[in-house]
């Protein structure tokens, strides 16, 4: 007997990604990088700060949510470009984390293309089991 429920997305053999570190999704266009009270309060640490210093400093309000600041050419504010890093790496936020598995990404086969068009490392190099994709696209929805 077939089990009935949602229909499996089109990449239900898994996307292959692995970061080319080539800064395509920190730098360019403006855009927002949403962050919650969690994330700034890791990020705050990180740089030594109590919450409320650190929000002053690299976040802004965008109706009642927030997202990190921008170097007026677009960059994210933690991009360093004379290395072509995230300086926070390893406390980026989760929309960072979850990059490029987000819905707007992977929505349909050409969506996917265009991710892949823009980042070097989507549809290369290890390959992410649905369940996977699926857990990240579940955080937030971009």
């Amino acid at each position: 007997m077939r089990s009935v429920g949602k229909e499996r997305p089109w990449y239900r053999n898994g996307l292959k990604f692995t970061c080319a570190q080539c800064g395509n999704c920190c730098t360019g266009a403006p855009g927002y990088v949403w962050v919650n009270q969690e994330e700034i309060d890791a990020l705050a640490e990180t740089h030594g700060l109590e919450p409320d210093a650190f929000e002053a400093k690299y976040v802004r309000r965008v109706g009642v949510r927030r997202s990190l600041r921008e170097f007026p050419n677009g960059d994210c504010v933690f991009f360093d470009g004379d290395l072509r890093r995230c300086r926070v790496y390893e406390n980026r936020p989760r929309q960072c984390r979850t990059w490029p598995f987000w819905d707007s990404n992977v929505r349909t086969p050409e969506d996917w293309d265009r991710t892949c068009a823009a980042c070097p490392g989507s549809g290369q190099g290890r390959l992410h089991a649905m369940e996977q994709v699926e857990a990240h696209r579940s955080v937030l929805r971009l």
